[in-house]
């Protein structure tokens, strides 16, 4: 393997550039070489060589071209076609979330990886941060007492343009494919991710019961205001809380609920506050971008990659109860005011804020809490 590692970035419109961007970063320093880019549209800035398939690239003879590995930032329904076509190849990937469009496709691309025996690494970006092992040592220091629950929250403002930036964006199933865009699934994803992460739920069998309530304001297959309660095989009670229509983004938060005391991390921050009725620190820590570790583990087989397909099992059973629940209900159109207008146009539901806590601290569902809106 040599020093400066091959990586080709497909799909790089849109959160793609973010990718091609991480890609060069590490080429100056020393740890990577952009040697390919894949898209069926041509980027208009191309320093690389362009391909408008993975099978394209892979077909090609030039040594030159030829990946170690593969940077997938394509839509969910590609996942398991492409992420199998690249270990199959011999190749090492770092996935985008969510890591498959189903339960079924997330095992199969499981099996992929321990039959080729590559590295796939699920784009959950907050997996690197070094703030969730400083969660783990406060809880295990008994800062808080004992852990009663842990729950997320996610607040956050999606406009008309958003939804409309591609075919598959707000669907649940598109072409006869399952799609599963929504806020649990995607936007709000980390949130649900990092929530089971803290609490030590990894696999799809760390995982007894999802229970999901699933709404929309917007004019969408999908959700886009949703709360959730996953309850794990050791009996520990997580909660969520989620929306796409807040009045305004605030930094979404997992909060670890003790007898004595919380945390809170704001993990797109990397900021955690603990309280307690004693005091109130708050620090913000690093955290190792997903490319980078990949690219450290490869170097190192004995370290373990931050988030390993297999470990985004858990994640997994609540995007697979999102998929298989009834379509999400409209919200009621006296509980939602429209603000701006065109692609600005979005939606505010009453109250949501207050309601997506509530759910995250209680474990609590919107219909359970009497919500109004969700009745």
């Amino acid at each position: 393997m040599s020093a400066s590692t091959p990586v080709a970035v497909v799909g790089v419109h849109g959160h793609g550039a973010s990718h091609v961007r991480a890609v060069e970063a590490l080429a100056a320093r020393g740890l990577a070489r952009l040697c390919a880019l894949v898209d069926p549209r041509r980027p208009d800035d191309a320093g690389s060589p362009w391909f408008p398939t993975l099978g394209d690239l892979l077909s090609d003879p030039r040594a030159d071209v030829r990946p170690e590995v593969v940077v997938l930032s394509t839509p969910i329904p590609t996942h398991l076609p492409l992420a199998r076509a690249a270990m199959e190849a011999g190749l090492d990937v770092l996935l985008e979330k969510p890591t498959a469009a189903s339960l079924a496709e997330h095992a199969a691309i499981v099996e992929t990886a321990e039959r080729t025996g590559r590295l796939c690494q699920v784009g959950f970006q907050t997996f690197g941060s070094h703030a969730l092992d400083a969660v783990t040592e406060l809880v295990a220091d008994g800062e808080i007492g004992e852990v009663v629950g842990i729950g997320a929250v996610g607040t956050w403002v999606r406009t008309a343009g958003y939804w409309a930036r591609a075919p598959w964006a707000g669907r649940r199933r598109l072409d006869g494919r399952d799609v599963v865009d929504g806020v649990v699934t995607n936007p709000l994803a980390h949130a649900v991710a990092t929530m089971l992460r803290v609490g030590g739920a990894r696999t799809a069998a760390d995982v007894a019961h999802v229970v999901v309530d699933l709404h929309r304001a917007n004019p969408i297959e999908a959700d886009d205001t949703s709360s959730l309660r996953v309850v794990a095989a050791d009996g520990r009670r997580y909660g969520a809380g989620l929306t796409l229509c807040a009045p305004e983004r605030t930094p979404a938060r997992v909060l670890v609920l003790g007898t004595d005391g919380e945390i809170a991390l704001e993990y797109e921050h990397d900021r955690v506050t603990l309280r307690t009725p004693r005091l109130q620190v708050e620090k913000t820590y690093g955290r190792t971008p997903l490319l980078e570790d990949l690219l450290a583990v490869r170097a190192d087989p004995v370290r373990r990659l931050a988030c390993d397909v297999r470990e985004t099992g858990a994640f997994m059973r609540v995007l697979e109860a999102v998929r298989t629940a009834p379509p999400p209900r409209a919200v009621a159109g006296e509980a939602v005011a429209w603000l701006g207008e065109g692609d600005d146009r979005r939606p505010v539901v009453d109250d949501v804020a207050r309601w997506c806590e509530e759910a995250a601290r209680t474990a609590r569902t919107f219909t359970e809490l009497g919500v109004p809106w969700a009745r």
